[in-house]
């Protein structure tokens, strides 16, 4: 065959077409192994990855339930903190109030301590002054009542007995003797 010959180059273009249709199935067979291996290991891992899917969904689910649940909390928490500050407002509000009435109250329990100190200041004075002037009349008394008193008791018993030494009859003789019976002393 001649190069000049068109039969020769299509004969050489029809063994090139041939043999890149060869390289082509060949190419297509390389592919549909590669590609059968492919299905095969993405079908392994799907089914070792299908548990997996299952657990991560059943975990999504929860997660959801939890992201609910911990909303309700939280709004139920702010709920909460709310009616707290409010006590706590309350609270310091009365304890505020509770100061002011002890503070009062020990203002007047002072008072009323000192008030009562000079009352018993004043009872004792008034206590004194009248225990002096008791003691005072006391001494007044026995200076200018009882003992001139005793004195002219003491002058009357006195002169009585003067009276009725004056006034006695006269002794009777001792010249009789007395009995035994008249001298026992008994």
């Amino acid at each position: 065959m001649n190069a000049n010959d068109p039969l020769f180059w299509l004969v050489i273009i029809t063994a090139i077409i041939a043999l890149s249709f060869i390289v082509i199935a060949a190419a297509m067979i390389a592919i549909a192994v590669f590609v059968n291996r492919a299905v095969k290991t993405v079908n392994r891992v799907e089914e070792k990855l299908d548990p997996l899917i299952v657990r991560a969904n059943a975990l999504s689910e929860q997660g959801h339930k939890i992201a609910v649940q911990g909303r309700q909390i939280a709004e139920q928490v702010n709920v909460m903190s709310g009616h707290l500050s409010t006590a706590t407002m309350h609270l310091s509000e009365s304890a505020a109030l509770i100061k002011e009435e002890v503070r009062g109250l020990t203002m007047l329990a002072d008072e009323t301590a000192d008030m009562a100190r000079e009352k018993v200041e004043m009872v004792s004075r008034a206590i004194d002054t009248t225990h002096e002037r008791v003691a005072t009349t006391t001494e007044f008394i026995q200076r200018k009542v009882i003992e001139p008193a005793r004195e002219l008791a003491a002058i009357l018993a006195g002169l009585r007995r003067g009276l009725e030494v004056l006034v006695a009859p006269s002794p009777s003789p001792i010249d009789r003797t007395y009995g035994d019976e008249e001298m026992f002393i008994g």
